[in-house]
């Protein structure tokens, strides 16, 4: 084995070549990179860590299968999503060989060089597993067999990886009409780790989703109301929302393509809510209902305290062809250009004065921190942004944030840093490249003369630790 094959992951990486601000960023860094983990959102399984004994499975089932950041990238370049063992919505027979699924990602390894998925990869493969060897197609099979043998032995079971990790609370994404049971066996269990569920309506709440009638039957049977109008409708999410709570939510996560927000009147909703249940609703009416529904969850916010998410601009599933076969999340969603001043006018007007509620503002479109999410957060008491996502989760684009941002919001009207992944393995990973990366920005800020050291230290903190426990409500 050369050195050259070997992963290159020096103890400064990511930080300024200037060589006081390198010095500055690893001193900062250092002081937060063991502090617990804060995962407030994110879209871990929690059957994962309802059963003591539950197992990550294969390399492939923990590394390739589930994770659209790694399949997206080998469909790019004309890999089948059935030779990556992707279950197909249709019964049509896929990959079931997980050696053979691991070797054509380890095939393609070179893809995900420079990207934030590469470094992910890495992280967790040389730091977690002690895998010293890069992937490659004539190290795939030996690199596997390690793998497999870890993962068969208790220590790399998912509560032991939890523990390891140093996650002090993980939340997931759950479904208005999920009956939490798996949550439920984790809080029965004599297990101490902290796993909070997050309510998601968005399969109730958007009317064209293709399952619309069926999901609220199902909400009727979770809640014990019939729904049958738009009054029940709001009541019963109310009692989702309190047993969510009951369970330990402490947040909302609600994804939209726009960010509008309006407040319709009583028969107007009741109107638009008949005509889904007919199948009847157009997009015109999915769309003001939605927008009505954003600012429906921001009232009950407030009298729950729940936090509440907003993830705006993906348009979902843009691929017909790979939702028709393998259905959603499969990495076909696609950003699009958003507006927040004018469309969140109507939800800010009503409630972004109101200190009991804490909205969080996620985008895809980053021409938007400076315009307009920056100057809302920085003026609204309920508005909170915050940390890049998805397509922006990387040493760029977190450059990116803290220089179009900070200015304006202060890094006090943000949310600190959430991971949003499938992908457990990947989440030391992530938190430790956002700490490595707010270093090396706070950094910038002494070795500028913006900042003295004593500041930097406690703004480190809040960015690595702090903010998202206090925004989150999770002390």
């Amino acid at each position: 084995m050369t050195a050259h094959s070997k992963w290159h992951l020096p103890e400064d990486r990511y930080f300024d070549p200037d060589p006081a601000q390198r010095r500055i960023a690893m001193e900062l860094y250092k002081s937060v990179a063991d502090l617990p983990i804060i995962s407030p959102h994110g879209h871990v399984d929690p059957r994962l860590l309802a059963d003591e004994h539950a197992s990550f499975g294969t390399p492939a089932d923990l590394l390739i299968i589930p994770d659209h950041y790694v399949f997206r990238m080998l469909y790019s370049q004309g890999v089948r999503l059935e030779e990556l063992g992707i279950p197909r919505t249709d019964g049509v027979p896929v990959e079931k060989e997980h050696r053979k699924i691991w070797q054509v990602f380890a095939d393609h390894y070179t893809l995900f060089r420079g990207t934030p998925t590469g470094a992910w990869l890495a992280h967790g493969l040389r730091d977690v597993f002690g895998i010293e060897e890069k992937v490659t197609g004539q190290t795939a099979q030996r690199i596997y067999d390690e793998i497999e043998a870890k993962l068969k032995s208790p220590e790399f079971r998912p509560r032991a990886l939890f523990k390891r990790f140093n996650i002090e609370v993980l939340c997931t994404t759950d479904a208005a009409t999920d009956r939490l049971t798996h949550h439920q066996a984790i809080l029965h269990s004599r297990w101490d780790g902290t796993v909070r569920p997050t309510f998601r309506p968005d399969a109730v709440t958007h009317l064209l989703h293709p399952a619309w009638p069926e999901n609220i039957e199902k909400l009727s049977e979770v809640s014990g109301i019939v729904v049958d109008g738009y009054p029940k409708f709001i009541k019963a999410l109310e009692e989702r929302r309190a047993f969510f709570k009951s369970m330990g939510a402490r947040a909302t996560d609600h994804a939209v393509e726009s960010a509008y927000t309006e407040a319709l009147i009583p028969a107007e909703a009741e109107s638009i809510f008949q005509r889904g249940l007919q199948r009847k609703a157009n997009a015109e009416d999915a769309h003001r209902f939605t927008a009505h529904m954003v600012m429906e969850n921001a009232r009950m916010s407030i009298e729950d305290g729940l936090v509440m998410q907003l993830h705006v601009g993906a348009l979902r599933d843009h691929n017909d062809l790979i939702y028709r076969c393998f259905g959603t999340d499969k990495g076909a969603d696609i950003p699009v250009a958003s507006e927040f001043t004018r469309n969140l006018r109507p939800l800010l007007n009503r409630y972004g004065m109101d200190s009991r509620l804490t909205l969080i503002l996620f985008t895809l479109d980053e021409s938007t921190y400076a315009r307009e999410l920056a100057p809302l957060a920085g003026h609204y008491p309920a508005v909170k942004l915050g940390p890049p996502w998805w397509f922006h989760d990387s040493i760029n684009g977190m450059n990116r944030y803290f220089d179009r941002v900070m200015e304006t919001a202060g890094i006090y009207n943000t949310a600190g840093f959430n991971d949003d992944t499938r992908a457990f393995l990947s989440i030391p990973a992530r938190h430790d490249l956002w700490r490595r990366t707010a270093a090396n920005w706070v950094a910038g800020l002494v070795v500028r003369g913006v900042l003295d050291t004593e500041d930097a230290r406690e703004m480190i903190l809040d960015l690595g630790y702090r903010l998202a426990r206090k925004v989150y409500n999770l002390g």
